[in-house]
């Protein structure tokens, strides 16, 4: 009877301080045991610890293709724009956000003179970031 372990205990006054997986040593009543089949194979293997940042290298991740994808492409894009309204100058054919075509007759600091109206003469103010597209810098590409 060397692989009888003991399941549970039927009196608490008689309980162990602590649980352990020892072999019955005979001589308890009001317990019952049950054979184990298997003996000391079946003993569950000890389990290894994770590491925080494992755990959260998913999260690590995702935060870093949000980055790429919502403050990267923007800001390249703001670059681009800076770049093409610093670029321009007299005689060049632009499209406001708006949707107004138009020819560069002066540019001051933040602000350019369109030419949009040939017959008339008609010319306009607009801020340099209503600027949509600068059409004379699309055949030189």
């Amino acid at each position: 009877m060397a692989n009888v372990w003991i399941i549970a205990q039927a009196d608490g006054n008689q309980a162990p301080s602590r649980i352990s997986s020892e072999p019955v040593t005979g001589g308890n009543e009001g317990t019952a045991v049950v054979p184990d089949p298997a003996g000391d194979a079946a003993a569950p293997a000890p389990t290894k610890q994770v590491s925080p940042l494992i755990s959260y290298l998913p999260l690590i991740f995702i935060f870093v293709i949000m980055y790429l994808f919502l403050m990267r492409g923007p800001r390249k894009q703001q670059q681009k724009h800076r770049q093409m309204v610093q670029s321009l100058s007299k005689n060049d054919r632009v499209r406001t956000i708006g949707g107004i075509f138009g020819t560069v007759v002066e540019v001051k600091g933040d602000e350019v003179v369109l030419k949009i109206d040939e017959s008339n003469n008609t010319k306009i103010r607009v801020s340099t970031s209503a600027i949509g597209k600068n059409l004379s810098q699309e055949g030189k590409d």
